[in-house]
């Protein structure tokens, strides 16, 4: 599917080579014709109206909940889950109407084009993200209803798996992104909800081995609805939830090795093509950036010196093999990623484009694993350990800015940007220094910051010159 992005530079870059003379009319109105340059407009109209239309079903929802809860003392239960069902069927029948009528085509459009979405579609969706949104509502009067108990955390986890349900039968981004976010806050209400530990319950089941059922759930529903926002919410989740697998399964010595090193390795080493039907990559940049951003936060975090200040004696502790059963899986997923890259590296040439490399990335992943696991069990580092985080983490803002100037990626090279700068100032604010350095460092810092981006983007510029 061609973007329209592309479209929209195709255009500009058509127009300019018409104005130059380099193609005549006739050629500018048959790319007119193959990549619909006048349906841009109209597709940028309709996302806009899809973001009004989810909007003001969320509103909606929101008004028609209210005025329930103002009547709901006067109505007799039979009139409650009447009405609950009623509105629940209602709006869901007429948003899947609504979304099923067939898009427009144009004639001449090319088959690789996506078609414009109509008004009434774009209508369905809101009303069936409604009709998600009253799911979740009804779950929750009628337990209370019926006098149902549980928890929270419990009635979101239900929520999320309904919505989880409509959005593979619908193949809805929206209604992927919601589940994810509901199954995620549930998720999180667990993990510290410390008070109300239930008995053995398929919920229990779900949170103990949520990483493993949100690769299930999330990984193939973003490939089916082919979203990269559904895998970014999946991924965290995941690599949240096997944190917290880590964290309460394993002693602390073994534990804060893998816990460093795992989470980005698995993101890292992620390859579309390892499904067999896949064969774009369509969410690898999206894993590798979300491994660059947790490689950025964990340098920073570990290279505050007062964490290092006391030395831990780590007691040993029993393991909680149901949770260690995700460490496994998603470890062994890792070591089979990892392999196959470098089969991929011995088999392709060295690349001449200048990049974060699987080699260097892989270095920093062992070494953010090595340094805590040598100081916890063998002798302990409190300056080294300190110092060492402080060069892992001017390495990859360095590594980082080197990619966004060689491929000019603004992302890339302001990331690196932030993290050096962050560096700089939590130094000075970390250590007792004299207000006259902090006043230095900040000028200088301020100083580096505008001349890197004027000098960016008079680089930026020269690169399609090039």
């Amino acid at each position: 599917m061609i973007s329209d992005k592309f479209r929209r530079e195709l255009r500009e870059q058509a127009k300019l080579w018409q104005a130059e003379g380099l193609i005549d009319t006739s050629f500018y109105q048959q790319l007119s014709e193959r990549y619909q340059f006048n349906t841009l407009e109209t597709a940028s109209r309709n996302r806009f109206l899809s973001i009004l239309m989810s909007l003001g079903g969320i509103l909606l929802g929101i008004g028609v909940i209210t005025f329930v809860a103002a009547n709901w003392q006067v109505w007799s239960r039979e009139v409650r889950v009447a009405l609950l069902l009623s509105l629940f069927v209602a709006v869901n029948a007429a948003g899947f109407y609504l979304w099923r009528i067939p898009p427009s085509r144009s004639q001449n459009s090319h088959p690789n084009m996506p078609a414009t979405k109509g008004r009434n579609k774009l209508l369905g969706e809101g009303l069936l993200l409604l009709g998600a949104l009253i799911l979740g509502a009804n779950m929750a009067l009628m337990a209370q209803m019926f006098h149902i108990g549980g928890s929270s955390y419990g009635l979101f986890l239900a929520w999320g798996i309904g919505v989880l349900g409509m959005a593979y039968s619908l193949r809805l981004t929206s209604l992927g992104v919601l589940s994810a976010l509901l199954i995620g806050w549930g998720y999180w209400l667990a993990v510290f909800d410390f008070s109300s530990k239930v008995e053995f319950s398929w919920l229990e089941v779900l949170v103990r081995q949520m990483p493993i059922a949100a690769s299930i759930m999330f990984v193939p529903l973003a490939y089916w609805c082919r979203s990269r926002a559904i895998f970014a919410i999946g991924a965290i989740a995941i690599i949240f939830s096997l944190q917290v697998s880590i964290v309460q399964g394993l002693n602390l010595t073994w534990g804060t090795a893998i816990f460093c090193a795992l989470p980005p390795a698995l993101l890292w080493g992620y390859d579309d093509a390892i499904w067999p039907k896949v064969r774009s990559k369509l969410f690898q940049p999206t894993a590798r950036s979300l491994a660059l951003l947790f490689l950025a936060s964990l340098f920073y975090f570990l290279s505050l010196h007062w964490l290092w200040q006391d030395s831990p004696n780590p007691a040993s502790t029993q393991p909680d093999w149901v949770l260690l059963a995700n460490v496994a899986v998603l470890g062994g997923f890792t070591v089979f990623e990892w392999l196959r890259l470098g089969r991929l590296e011995l088999r392709r040439p060295r690349q001449k484009a200048v990049d974060l490399t699987t080699s260097a990335i892989g270095i920093l992943i062992l070494a953010s694993a090595l340094i805590p696991l040598i100081h916890l069990n063998f002798t302990p580092l409190p300056q080294l350990a300190t110092f060492l985080f402080n060069v892992l983490s001017f390495l990859l803002a360095v590594g980082l800015i080197r990619e966004g100037l060689a491929l000019g990626n603004r992302q890339t090279f302001w990331g690196g940007m932030v993290l050096i700068t962050l560096q700089i100032i939590s130094r000075v604010f970390e250590y007792d220094t004299g207000l006259l350095l902090k006043s230095f460092v900040f000028v200088l810092c301020g100083i580096g910051v505008i001349a890197a981006g004027l000098w960016f983007e008079r680089h930026f510029a020269k690169i399609p010159d090039e």
